[in-house]
């Protein structure tokens, strides 16, 4: 371990989806990507849709309840096994005045020793999830179409997604989103956190992730599981050597359940918040899938 901590930044974002059949671990994984043109609709009209419902589930997610485990380790190099861990399972939930809480339920010693988890990390993991491109966020990034490809049992566009410029003080995502060609939501994301932050003594790095979501209430996806991992790169300083460090954080959301439902989502004009059949009284448990479906290509 280097003599000065080094920092380490974790992201782990987030994303919609839409109906049909929730990515799962049997997942039959991915089709071929076929490049030509989406028909019956033009790609501004896809990303305009894609905008009304990520808004509309960003607000949506705010009246829910659930429970979020973060479990982020270290691993070795002699072993691939985790050498530390830091492991948080908290209930995210309501008061008696309807104020969003959070209630630690287990949280063992942490045993992280060759980085340092700063308050920016947890900002990130509480703030950061799930990425979602609403209709004001859809103008800072470039989205170029790729093609159209199944994924488990959906059909889905697929877009390169890009900052279009990276002010200062804001994180970005950037990397593959694919979006549902029914709902017109989005159902899965790889890529990073951007900026990444090399300078030397100022590192400030992330790993790539990949987020998939299953659906809640026959309405809208959240997110079940995310898992982020990669080997972070320290430069030597002060006379310490140089470092690679071998991380991996896994995310699972589950037991999410309506607590209210007083959201009103208007898009240019338009009341949008029922665009969808509004099953608010039913409860659907988001079981965690213990394996991720086959990597994005």
């Amino acid at each position: 371990m280097p003599a000065h901590p080094m920092k380490l930044t974790l992201l782990l974002l987030a994303l919609v989806t839409t109906p049909a059949l929730a990515l799962t671990a049997n997942a039959q994984g991915f089709g071929t990507l076929d490049p030509t043109p989406p028909t019956g609709i033009t790609l501004p009209q896809i990303l305009e849709k894609m905008g009304q419902q990520e808004s509309a589930f960003s607000a949506a997610r705010n009246d829910y309840t659930f429970r979020q485990d973060v479990k982020f380790n270290t691993i070795s190099d002699d072993t691939n096994r985790p050498d530390g861990e830091y492991h948080q399972i908290t209930d995210i939930s309501f008061d008696k005045d309807g104020r969003r809480v959070e209630h630690v339920v287990f949280a063992p010693q942490n045993t992280i020793e060759k980085v340092i988890m700063t308050e920016n990390d947890f900002k990130d993991i509480e703030k950061k999830l799930p990425f979602v491109l609403t209709a004001p966020e859809l103008p800072e990034y470039n989205l170029t179409y790729l093609g159209r490809q199944k994924v488990d049992d959906l059909d889905t566009y697929v877009f390169d997604c890009a900052p279009k410029t990276l002010v200062k003080g804001k994180r970005y995502f950037q990397g593959k989103v694919w979006v549902d060609q029914q709902d017109n939501e989005i159902v899965l994301i790889n890529g990073l956190t951007v900026p990444q932050d090399t300078r030397v003594g100022h590192e400030d790095l992330s790993p790539p992730y990949t987020t998939y979501y299953q659906q809640i209430d026959d309405k809208y996806w959240f997110p079940t599981y995310t898992k982020a991992e990669g080997i972070l790169h320290f430069a030597a300083q002060h006379g310490a050597l140089s470092q690679d460090v071998h991380v991996r954080t896994v995310v699972r959301y589950t037991d999410y359940k309506r607590f209210k439902t007083s959201v009103t989502i208007h898009y240019n004009g338009e009341d949008i918040t029922n665009n969808k059949p509004d099953d608010a009284g039913k409860e659907n448990d988001a079981n965690p899938m213990s394996t991720p479906p086959a990597k994005p290509h």
